[in-house]
């Protein structure tokens, strides 16, 4: 399965940016799907989670200004992130499972500065 992001950028404190993940291949729905993020120094973090049954967890960071989405037809997720803060700076993973295959994406950045 291959996995693309996209929807990164440059963003105000308080803006808002959604970004979308995309993953191809031979599975129809995938389960499990996931946002995660790195900042310079420091370890990557889970940000939010769908399964495919709708299931969703938050990063306590996030909550309340993340939400996470998806479409299985597209097998695609969203996340729309809205009060955006300096310290959501950060390379944005998107990582997909089902079963034993598991994928990771190439990343997107965003950064929150004024």
């Amino acid at each position: 399965v291959q996995v693309v992001e996209s929807g990164g950028g440059l963003v105000q404190p308080g803006g808002s940016l959604r970004l979308s993940c995309a993953a191809s291949g031979t599975i129809s729905s995938i389960y499990y799907m996931a946002w995660y993020r790195q900042a310079p120094g420091k370890q990557r973090e889970e940000v939010a989670v769908n399964t495919r049954f709708g299931t969703t967890n938050y990063a306590d960071s996030v909550k309340g200004r993340f939400t996470i989405s998806r479409d299985n037809t597209k097998n695609t997720v969203y996340l729309q992130m809205n009060n955006l803060k300096p310290e959501d700076t950060a390379v944005y993973y998107c990582y997909v499972r089902d079963g034993t295959l598991t994928a990771w994406g190439q990343g997107t950045q965003v950064t929150v500065s004024s």
